[in-house]
């Protein structure tokens, strides 16, 4: 009777165990499978964005560079802007990124990386790293991308984003900008993601010869400029009308 009773113990009991590993298993198995999709979803998600984005805003408007087009389809933009506006993150324009700046409007980003005319073995300088969005298109066209940005902040957060993403061959500096970073000069090419109000002489000086410098330039008008370093002269181009915010001056600078 004794021995039946405690047979009928174990046999529950295991009966129990059973359910119960059987249970979180297969709910463990369910919560993957949750997780995969939401993330195919997701990919699903951006990668028809960004494809509608560079066919309807950077293809349909001139920008023609294969490299170019190829990096920017490759790259989840809504990783770079704030969580709550990540949807928007494919549209037609700028967007704000805290501390009072943006990251630029998708053509003008196509359009300034277009002009540098990278191949693939070049040092890049750029000032104004904001979200870390144009250094981690220019890090998949050269070698290396040095960024400064004078926003302690953003420089930190965009530094941890480009990390997490993992990209390995560009350095984030929190700096004046209009000092460049002349341990690393001189620069094949050169961009400006904020609108000084003329070209600055540092930045030409670090340029290498027949490199090339693109960026906004003005306060009320601006207009995006491409300079050309000759061996003799410095020779400027007017590209087309843009609206930027300002670049910033640190107190050396004032």
């Amino acid at each position: 009777m004794i021995r039946s009773f405690l047979i009928f113990i174990f046999l529950l009991a295991s009966f129990v165990i059973t359910s119960f590993l059987t249970d979180n298993y297969s709910y463990a198995i369910s919560l993957k499978a949750k997780k995969e999709t939401l993330s195919i979803e997701n990919e699903t998600w951006w990668k028809s964005a960004v494809n509608e984005m560079v066919n309807s805003q950077i293809v349909s408007r001139g920008v023609t560079d294969s490299r170019v087009i190829e990096v920017i389809k490759n790259i989840p933009r809504h990783l770079f802007v704030p969580k709550e506006i990540e949807r928007f993150a494919y549209s037609d324009g700028p967007l704000p990124i805290g501390h009072g700046q943006t990251i630029s409007q998708p053509y003008i980003v196509a359009l300034m990386t277009e002009l540098l005319q990278l191949k693939g073995k070049e040092k890049v300088l750029e000032i104004g790293t904001g979200s870390g969005y144009q250094a981690a298109i220019i890090s998949k066209l050269a070698k290396e991308c040095y960024t400064v940005e004078i926003v302690e902040a953003l420089a930190k957060k965009a530094k941890e984003t480009l990390a997490e993403l993992g990209y390995r061959n560009i350095y984030v500096r929190a700096d004046d900008g209009y000092k460049g970073w002349k341990e690393h000069a001189p620069f094949d090419a050169i961009i400006i993601t904020a609108a000084p109000e003329e070209v600055p002489e540092e930045l030409i000086k670090q340029l290498k010869v027949g490199g090339r410098m693109v960026l906004p330039v003005g306060t009320d008008y601006q207009e995006l400029v491409l300079i050309k370093k000759l061996k003799d002269k410095i020779e400027k181009e007017v590209i087309i009308p843009v609206r930027f915010v300002p670049m910033i001056m640190g107190l050396s600078q004032r």
